[in-house]
């Protein structure tokens, strides 16, 4: 189990919560569930109903679809962001890759800190912009796989 001030400091290093004030990282950190996996585990899968985003503390895990690779997320990456502020099924599933910790933040506790500290929303917002520009990076890399298959078809 980790200290709240070690979940504060995982917590700075994720980009939803870098500008976020020390206080309110401490709050943060309160309301966060730790997650142990083991390699091969499932953290969740495609069409699973969403309302968690996690900060991957050590480990690694391969984002897919079946047999369709999207990317692979390390320590103190995130996922899960468009979930908890929008709860959709899932459009990817999650996979350990090695034995992974994670710190999960629901959905509830996250707007409920929202509410009482509205500056989280900033943060939020500038990782969200953040991660979107990344997951078009990741589409235009899968196209041009897609493309460089065709032309050598």
């Amino acid at each position: 189990m980790l200290l709240t001030i070690e979940k504060a400091l995982i917590l700075r290093t994720a980009s939803l919560f870098e500008t976020t004030p020390d206080e309110v990282l401490a709050q943060v950190a309160r309301l966060v569930e730790e997650v142990h996996l083991q390699a091969g585990e499932s953290v969740f899968q495609k069409g699973d109903f969403g309302d968690s985003l996690y900060i991957i503390v050590e480990g690694k895990v391969r984002v897919h679809d079946r047999d369709v690779f999207f990317n692979y997320l390390q320590d103190r990456d995130l996922f899960g962001e468009m979930a908890v502020l929008e709860p959709e099924p899932r459009s990817a599933s999650v996979t350990a890759e090695t034995d992974t910790h994670l710190l999960r933040l629901g959905r509830d506790a996250l707007f409920e800190l929202i509410d009482a500290r509205p500056e989280v929303a900033h943060g939020i917002i500038r990782g969200l912009s953040g991660h979107l520009r990344n997951r078009l990076q990741d589409i235009t890399s899968l196209r041009d796989q897609l493309d460089q298959l065709q032309t050598d078809a």
